[in-house]
C-alpha cells in the first residue's frame, strides 16, 4: 500500500493546471474557473487554499476553499468546496485528512471559523464540523446544509 501525500497547491505550484483540471472534471465547473481561484491564491492575492492527495504523481482527492460555495449567506466565509476522493480511494479516511489539513491551515493564518455547504449527513461531524443552519443555494430549489468549523 502506498503512502499519500497531502500538499497544498503552495507547495508544487507546477500541479496548478493539472489540478484546475481534475476538479474540472469531477465538478462540471469550467477549468478558468478554477484556474482564476488557484492563481490568486498562488499569488498570494488571497490565503483561500487549494489542497490536494496525491498518490504518488496523481491527484486522488482534493478541496479548495473560496470566499462563498454559491448559497445565499454571504456573511459566511470563506467556504469549503470541491470536497472529492476518487471511488477507489474512499473509505480510507483521505478525505478526513484533507478537511483536517485546511482547517489547520486556516488556523495558522488566524481565519476561523470556516465553513461548507454539503447534503451529507454524519461525514463531517467526524471531523469537528457541526451544522450551523440552512441555507439556499445559487439556482438549487431546496435548502442545503451549511456547517461551520471553529
Amino acid at each position: 500500500m502506498s503512502e499519500y501525500k497531502y500538499i497544498s497547491l503552495r507547495e508544487n505550484p507546477k500541479l496548478r493546471d493539472t489540478a484546475a483540471e481534475w476538479f474540472h472534471n469531477k465538478w462540471g465547473v469550467p477549468t478558468e474557473a478554477y484556474l482564476e481561484c488557484i492563481n490568486d491564491y498562488l499569488d498570494k492575492k488571497t490565503e483561500n487554499g487549494w489542497y490536494l492527495c496525491l498518490d504518488g504523481d496523481i491527484i486522488v482527492a482534493g478541496l479548495g476553499v473560496i470566499e462563498n460555495d454559491f448559497h445565499d449567506r454571504k456573511d459566511l466565509s470563506p467556504n469549503v468546496c470541491a470536497v472529492y476522493t476518487d471511488e477507489n480511494y474512499r473509505g480510507q479516511g483521505i478525505a478526513g485528512n484533507l478537511l483536517n489539513l485546511v482547517v489547520s491551515d486556516m488556523k495558522s493564518k488566524n481565519i476561523t471559523p470556516i465553513y461548507l455547504v454539503t447534503d451529507h449527513t454524519g461525514f463531517y461531524e467526524r471531523y469537528g464540523w457541526e451544522f450551523y443552519c440552512m441555507a439556499q443555494g445559487d439556482d438549487e430549489p431546496e435548502m442545503t446544509r451549511l456547517y461551520i468549523h471553529r
